[in-house]
């Protein structure tokens, strides 16, 4: 067992991983060493950050704690605690069914581990963070919780209502990770088109943006996770106009069927839907659009799903995943809807719609082969160099391969790369 050593492991969405960050550094600025994610948990505290969005994700989380409370017994580790939207959720029911694990935290009330182990909490560098992505890239969390009351989703019963950063403490956030070396930035929250309101009165995204374009250092933007309904179209202006804002958006639509579409209480019809689809296209030309839909959610039947595989051969979404319904205790899907669909027949569709969109993935990679893309390198990998374009948003999307019999390449820098080749997801390309 490591002395004065703390590993972190995190499970679920970039936006964990920024309160991960977070402790992380508060760990360092008391004299700790700090792993994240090893492959051999070995330290005398280990802290798993847990995700509770849906069925699987909450199985991956149990199963780490018990497999971690394991290597408490066997004194492989020492203290074990354990933080995030699982602990959030069923802080009760974990507490006595896993009594191994030392203390249990929820969502936001994680600061308390430093008091809690006789440490200090540094207020005044309560959002300095340890960097675990490679020095030109982090992740910016813009705001908490959800307003939107999708049926489906348990994330407003996990983190509550969307509450806002102020604009001011985001920028001086983007300055200092620009100072850190940071060149690519990630926007995210649960809906970043409900930024603003609840501190402003209005949709403060497109001002956020226009903002952090502003500060000199920052390469690329890149937004994550707006939302359909009463889109800021303001935003599409600052997309267009701002060299370092990235012609990326992901938007999660779910679904296609209006009859779906209102169970999910998701407010937005199809008509809507593809009004919106066209619109961002028009104004922004040349856009890659990334959205999630569900599959086997209660109302779809084969007809209900027939329309969505439809909806994805014409839309041609450049980047899309998928997932099946689970239903989840205490939201709205769960006590007015049964889960009508058997779990086969959600797989099958899954593998269906994913297959179809692999064709257009395919397609839509071909489409780049003899263009040249401004391409940032992340790391080596074997005989290549592994970057990405504006339109590849890291561990999600596909990337850019180039040989390194090019020549050597720096990892966070950015090269001019003509396209060669490409597959189902991945472009292959030389640099010029």
């Amino acid at each position: 067992m490591r002395r004065n050593s703390i590993d972190i492991i995190t499970l679920g969405c970039s936006k964990n991983l920024v309160d991960s960050e977070r402790l992380m550094r508060q760990f360092e600025l008391n004299g700790y060493t700090v792993r994240h994610d090893p492959q051999n948990v070995s330290s005398e505290i280990v802290v798993v950050n847990t995700c509770g969005f849906i069925a699987d994700a909450k199985e991956e989380s149990i199963n780490m704690i018990l497999e971690l409370c394991e290597a408490k017994q066997e004194g492989r580790i020492g203290q074990l605690y354990v933080m995030g939207c699982l602990s959030q959720r069923y802080f009760e029911e974990l507490g006595k069914e896993i009594p191994e694990v030392d203390k249990f935290y929820g969502k936001f009330n994680w600061t308390e581990l430093i008091s809690d182990i006789g440490k200090t909490y540094y207020d005044n560098c309560g959002q300095e963070r340890h960097l675990t992505t490679p020095k030109h890239y982090a992740y910016v969390k813009i705001a908490e919780g959800c307003d939107r009351q999708c049926a489906y989703c348990s994330i407003p019963i996990i983190t509550g209502t969307h509450k806002s950063r102020r604009m001011e403490d985001i920028v001086a956030e983007v300055e200092q990770l620009v100072s850190q070396g940071v060149k690519e930035f990630q926007i995210i929250a649960q809906e970043i088109t409900f930024y603003g309101i609840d501190l402003y009165g209005r949709q403060c995204i497109a001002e956020l943006v226009r903002r952090i374009s502003d500060v000199k250092g920052v390469e690329w933007i890149r937004l994550h996770y707006a939302y359909p309904t009463h889109f800021p179209y303001e935003l599409l202006e600052v997309m267009r106009e701002r060299k370092n804002v990235c012609k990326y958006l992901d938007i999660a639509l779910q679904h296609i069927n209006d009859k779906v579409l209102e169970n999910m209480q998701r407010h937005i019809t199809k008509q809507e839907t593809q009004e919106l689809i066209a619109r961002i296209r028009e104004e922004v030309p040349g856009i890659c659009l990334r959205t999630t839909l569900m599959v086997g959610f209660p109302g779809e039947g084969e007809t209900e799903f027939e329309e969505l595989k439809d909806f994805v051969r014409r839309a041609r979404f450049e980047r899309m995943g998928a997932f099946a319904y689970s239903e989840e205790d205490g939201t709205p899907a769960a006590e007015k809807f049964k889960d009508e669909v058997p779990e086969e027949e959600k797989e099958r569709r899954l593998s269906e719609l994913m297959a179809l969109q692999q064709e257009i993935s395919a397609d839509v990679q071909a489409q780049k082969v003899g263009t040249v893309q401004k391409v940032i390198i992340d790391r080596r990998e074997g005989d290549y160099y592994v970057g990405r374009t504006q339109y590849d948003s890291p561990e999600v999307d596909p990337e850019v391969l180039i040989p390194v019999s090019e020549g050597m390449l720096r990892k966070g820098s950015f090269y001019d790369v003509m396209i060669t080749d490409s597959d189902d997801f991945d472009l292959y390309g030389k640099k010029l």
